[in-house]
């Protein structure tokens, strides 16, 4: 028998009265217009799809409404999370219901029973910090943990690091309540036969199920023993296995049935799922090896010690992390230049007894020859830096592509039994090689999957044809070995049309007799799983754009780009949608994601953004389009995206290029204007203080700033300073004493020079103590302020007369450093961008050096001594860095120099963007976002801390905010180990 689905619109021209038909069923929001839709156009695949709309369900009944509305227009839905599915199971024609916006709540958490009870939208990390309160976890620990939600883990039923020990997503779902295809809703569960009877007497569509699902079965019996791939590790197909025998078991368990059916039978709204304990301690053994096939074969050495798990990353991939300051940390733990490491772990409460393990394992590598050197770590400190790199293998890879060559999920997932893996690793990789084909591997060895992305171009007809023969034959190779094509990442549009050679007609033919009975008007998330397009259909890269446009732009974005950029549409294009971006709790990136929750307020939403803007006929129209600046509004750009976007996405100096394009063609407003020009008004501000500090605490005065130009009154104003840095340093005594470390140059930035001068006077002082002559260059501006509101031609200016200043008036090898990390950084990043054929700037940009990297070299070879008792011995500060100086060089530096002061205990703040973001939170429709993402972490972190502890921050928008938030007091570091110096007065 012959499923036969009727086809539903392919929704790709506008469904008369469907937008509005949900506005007025839905409480969520419904989005329509050109960009939402192509926003969710895309999800971490290579795929690309655009939409009808997308509806933000804000309850279950939302969703069964929405579907009920897409069923009576004969509309697809594509239910998403996180969007970061790699085979293209999130994208699709007719209507996106983003499930993560909203349905976001842990309904329920009972450590007893160990099992919880969440929405679609919570996100693993989310349930993971609610259970860890009870020493519990959610078993499948995926790399996406930040993002990934536990809708979409079963959607895909996923798998982590730790299936070895945990198993999959199906393995800990107890129940779902789910809306089928026709909006009706049911509770998903394990029923008994009597149970199973009633529910199939309803004259309903999850009657039908029950009554028919059962002899379906039942009829193909022998079909699913024979077809359905042996081993146990698999994300692919209709989970038939599942339902065989469940007249000898008593039990018929839909809930897991639907579990990788990637939203085509139903759509899940909420969970039932199952917690387990969260190990006390774990301890990693890293193996290093001469070569990948090395590593894989001492995998069965490490699976005969009993492991958690057992991972390995090959030479591509820690190559790629040693670019990137996120991962600079790494290249302090390893020993030799391995070609791969194996990471294995052992996890329980017992350390002595896990630490016993660990040195067994090391002692049967030697004696087998595996290997030349094992790592131990034992503690989380020893572990961090590694475990950081293995955790972002995926984002590290897809950094690696240049243009359109980008490494592809479409072989990425297959798994075979473990003891095979090496020679099946071998022979695909000859398969590659004949392909000339490139690609890194890494993955999960203890359970046989390889994570293995070619590098392909897709807008090359002739890499299009050999991406797909080499599809068939590693699908020919893993069944070979009794594999299976997909064991983690799900069918999607990569696999699904292989799906009837892998599993057989017969067993193929029941799988799409079980979505007909699912679903008969084919309205869920059709194209997946059965009935599938060609796996070379809907490309991103070849369908879904036309050639960019030429556009001549301010900045230079081959310069800052990214490999293979040759515009900015390239540079914007380097997102691959993983959502690293989307992530709440850790690093700085994305602030604004953080406190809204919306997609287009993460770095991936606004790229696609400004790559549908620059695909338009005219680009420079389309950066000028007023829905794109409602997108890029709430970038703060704080650059986090260009050091923890994998991609190293640039969005700050995107939008800084989008502002510039819009001012061309709208007028430039003047509130952009009077920020741009912040050092000439700091400057005036300072020569008639403190009259000038007069206005700023003048009610009225402040509110009719508010009403003309939009600087809040909420916020206080900077203070002026009349002895500014500059008369400071010219009236100093001009006696030169002795330099034995050289000449420096201190930047007088254009907001601390006036504002808060003591910072540079404390580190001037500490220069000369450390041996240095100290040139002041206080004259110029480096354009920071002007980039920041799109004013690039005034940037430029202002940047050609600092460059020009610092190469021809400065000695040619002095370091040239500063207090304002904002200002110091421009010099060696947009600098560059705006002046890229100028050998001046990019030599001025290499001079650029970290005051602290002086002063910490200074205190190390002795030329300057702190004593061993200050004012800051037994205290304790908490330091919170600048977004620019955690961007392009971290806070190692800095912390460096603090934990040099004797006596002072050191602890550094995970505490994202302040919010402030120099002018951003003095704008008055910016400043409640500004209030909120400072109270997402810094905020609380200080006020959680006693009122003895100091508080230190690099960034003067950051103590401004500090100051304003918590009312407390924020030092710049250079202040403290001035202090510590002494005599200095009194912290």
């Amino acid at each position: 028998m012959t499923a036969e689905l009727t086809r539903p619109a392919t929704a790709t021209t506008a469904v008369p009265g469907l937008e509005e038909t949900l506005r007025s069923r839905v409480t969520g929001e419904v989005a329509f217009d050109d960009y939402s839709r192509h926003l969710f156009s895309r999800d971490a695949s290579m795929y690309a799809i655009t939409p009808l709309g997308v509806v933000f369900p804000r309850t279950h009944d939302d969703v069964a409404a929405a579907v009920r509305t897409a069923a009576e227009f004969g509309v697809p839905v594509v239910p998403r999370g996180a969007g970061t599915s790699l085979a293209g199971q999130t994208v699709g024609p007719g209507l996106v219901l983003d499930l993560s916006r909203h349905l976001n709540r842990i309904v329920e958490l009972d450590p007893v029973a160990r099992t919880a009870v969440v929405e679609a939208g919570v996100v693993q990390d989310q349930l993971n910090r609610a259970a860890a309160a009870h020493g519990l976890m959610f078993g499948p620990d995926t790399s996406t943990s930040n993002r990934a939600t536990i809708g979409g883990m079963i959607g895909n039923n996923s798998a982590g690091s730790g299936s070895l020990t945990f198993g999959m997503t199906i393995d800990h779902v107890r129940a779902l309540d789910v809306v089928l295809s026709d909006g009706s809703t049911a509770r998903l569960e394990p029923v008994d036969a009597d149970e199973r009877r009633r529910r199939a007497a309803a004259d309903t569509l999850e009657g039908a199920l029950y009554r028919e699902l059962p002899a379906l079965v039942t009829e193909n019996e022998d079909a699913i023993a024979a077809g359905m791939p042996l081993f146990w590790r698999r994300a692919c197909g209709y989970r038939l296995d599942r339902l065989a025998g469940f007249a000898e078991s008593g039990t018929f368990d839909l809930a897991t049935f639907v579990v990788g059916a990637e939203g085509t039978l139903v759509l899940a709204t909420r969970a039932v799922v199952d917690l387990v304990p969260k190990p006390a301690r774990t301890v990693y053994a890293v193996g290093h090896f001469d070569t990948v096939h090395g590593a894989i074969s001492a995998t069965a050495d490490a699976l005969s010690c009993d492991p958690h798990q057992v991972e390995m990353m090959d030479r591509t991939i820690l190559d790629l992390s040693r670019r990137k300051i996120e991962y600079a940390d790494l290249g302090n733990h390893l020993v030799g230049d391995p070609a791969a490491l194996l990471f294995v772990s052992f996890s329980g409460d017992d350390e002595a007894g896990l630490v016993a393990k660990l040195r067994a394992l090391a002692a049967l590598w030697e004696r087998h020859g595996h290997g030349y050197h094992t790592l131990e770590l034992v503690t989380p400190a020893e572990q961090a830096a590694l475990l950081k790199v293995r955790k972002s293998s995926l984002g590290l890879l897809m950094a690696a592509g240049e243009g359109t060559r980008r490494p592809l999920a479409f072989v990425e997932d297959t798994a075979v039994a473990p003891e095979h893996l090496a020679e099946y690793t071998a022979r695909f990789k000859q398969i590659l090689d004949e392909n000339r084909l490139e690609a890194g591997f890494y993955g999960h060895c203890s359970v046989g999957c390889l994570h293995i992305r070619p590098f392909v171009d897709l807008t090359d007809p002739a890499q299009v044809a050999t991406m797909r023969r080499v599809a068939e034959r590693i699908k020919d190779l893993v069944a070979e070995y009794g594999g299976v094509n997909s064991s983690e990442h799900g069918d999607g549009l990569a696999r699904s049309e292989f799906n009837r050679e892998i599993f057989g007609d017969e067993l193929y033919e029941a799988m799409r007799r079980v979505k007909a009975l699912f679903d008969p008007g084919n309205v869920m998330n059709p194209g997946k799983i059965v009935d599938a397009p060609s796996m070379t259909e809907n490309l991103r890269d070849r369908d879904a754009l036309p050639p960019a446009p030429r556009l001549t732009t301010a900045l230079s974005f081959e310069v800052i780009g990214g490999p293979g950029a040759t515009g900015m549409r390239d540079a914007a294009d380097r997102c691959m949608n993983i959502g690293l971006c989307r992530k709440t709790t850790a690093g700085v990136m994305c602030p604004s994601y953080q406190v809204t929750l919306e997609e287009e307020h993460s770095t991936r939403g606004r790229a696609n953004a400004l790559v549908k803007a620059l695909s338009e006929p005219d680009p420079a129209a389309g950066l000028a389009d007023g829905r794109l600046h409602e997108i890029l509004d709430l970038c703060l750009m704080c650059k986090a995206c260009k050091s923890e976007c994998p991609m190293g996405v640039d969005m700050a100096s995107l939008k800084a290029e989008a502002l510039h394009q819009q001012h061309a063609v709208h007028g430039t407003p003047l509130r952009s204007r009077l920020f741009g020009a912040i050092r000439t008004l700091n400057r005036l501000g300072s020569a008639t203080a403190p009259l000038s500090n007069l206005p700023g605490r003048v009610g009225v005065l402040r509110r009719l700033a508010e009403r003309t130009v939009g600087i809040t009154a909420r916020r206080p104003l900077p203070r002026f300073d009349r002895d500014n840095l500059v008369r400071w340093f010219r009236r100093r005594d001009l006696t030169r004493a002795a330099a034995p470390a050289g000449t420096v140059v201190w930047l007088a930035d254009s907001f601390t020079t006036f504002t808060e001068p003591h910072i540079g006077r404390a580190a001037i002082g500490l220069l000369e103590r450390a041996g240095w002559r100290v040139e002041l260059a206080g004259g110029g501006c480096c354009g920071r302020s002007s980039l920041s509101k799109g004013l690039l031609d005034d940037a430029r200016r202002k940047a050609t007369g600092l460059v020009t200043s610092l190469a021809r008036d400065t000695p040619a090898d002095a370091p040239i450093v500063g207090c304002e990390p904002s200002c110091v950084f421009t010099l060696r990043d947009e600098t560059l961008a705006l002046l890229p054929d100028s050998a001046e700037a990019r030599s001025v940009g290499e001079r650029v050096r970290q005051v602290e990297e002086l002063l910490v070299e200074a205190l190390d070879d002795g030329r300057l001594v702190l004593p061993e008792r200050s004012a800051l011995s037994g205290r304790r500060v908490v330091y919170h860095g600048h977004c620019h100086q955690k961007a392009e060089v971290g806070t190692a530096a800095t912390l460096a120099l603090l934990r040099r002061i004797p006596g002072l205990e050191v602890s550094e703040i995970d505490s994202g963007c302040c919010g402030m973001a120099g002018s951003f939170g003095f704008e008055a429709e910016h400043y409640a976002t500004s209030m909120e993402v400072g109270r997402d972490r810094l905020l609380p972190a200080i006020d959680a801390e006693s009122a003895d502890t100091l508080v230190a921050a690099t960034g003067v928008s950051c103590r401004q905010q500090i100051f304003h938030g918590a009312g407390r007091t924020a030092w710049h570091p250079l202040e403290l180990v001035r202090e510590a110096l002494g005599p200095a007065g009194t912290v």
